[in-house]
C-alpha cells in the first residue's frame, strides 16, 4: 500500500457496487483513511457494530420496537404491562432525512460484519438497489493488507 493513499479507487468500486466487503489490518488505522477519504468525497458515513444489532432489515429501515436491558431490576410500573417498549425510527430513512443538499449519499461503515449470517449479507448488499443514495462497507475479517471486495463475492467466499 502506498503510503499516501487518495481512497479514489474504493470510492469508484463503491459507486460501481454499491456495497464492498473489506479486509483490514487487524493493527487498524486504515478503515479511518479510508473513510475519512469518503466524506471528503461528499459522503456521509455512519459507523455501526454488526453486534447486537438484532434484525439488520428491521433495524436500518423500518420502525422497531426496542426493550432496555432487565439489568436484574423488578418493573414499578403498575398494570400488566411486563416492561417498556421504546419505538425507535428506521436508521437509514432518518439519516437520509438529514444529509446535507450537496451529499452524494450515506455510507454505513460496518465492523464486525464476520458474524453476520449469509441472509444478513444479502440484505445488506441489496440494499443500495433498494434506496440509491445508500452504500454499505462491511468489515468481513483482517488481512495484512486492507483490501475491498464487492459484497456479493464475500458471501461465496464464506
Amino acid at each position: 500500500m502506498a503510503l499516501i493513499t487518495t481512497g479514489n479507487a474504493l470510492i469508484r468500486d463503491l459507486e460501481k457496487f454499491g456495497a464492498l466487503g473489506v479486509y483490514v489490518p487487524l493493527e487498524g488505522g486504515f478503515e479511518g483513511r479510508y473513510r475519512r477519504r469518503l466524506r471528503a468525497a461528499g459522503y456521509v458515513t455512519l459507523d455501526l457494530s454488526a453486534k447486537g444489532l438484532g434484525d439488520i432489515a428491521a433495524y436500518l429501515t423500518t420502525v422497531h420496537g426496542v426493550r432496555p436491558p432487565h439489568l436484574g431490576k423488578k418493573s414499578t410500573s403498575t398494570g400488566a404491562a411486563v416492561g417498556y417498549v421504546y419505538y425507535v425510527p428506521p436508521i437509514v430513512s432518518s439519516q437520509l432525512e438529514h444529509l446535507p443538499p450537496k451529499s452524494k449519499g450515506l455510507v454505513l461503515w460496518i465492523i464486525e460484519g464476520q458474524i453476520l449470517c449469509d441472509q444478513e449479507v444479502e440484505f445488506l448488499a441489496a440494499l443500495p438497489s433498494l434506496e440509491p443514495r445508500v452504500k454499505v462497507v462491511i468489515e468481513r475479517g483482517g488481512d495484512r493488507a486492507f483490501r475491498w471486495t464487492p459484497l456479493q463475492k464475500t458471501l461465496l467466499a464464506s
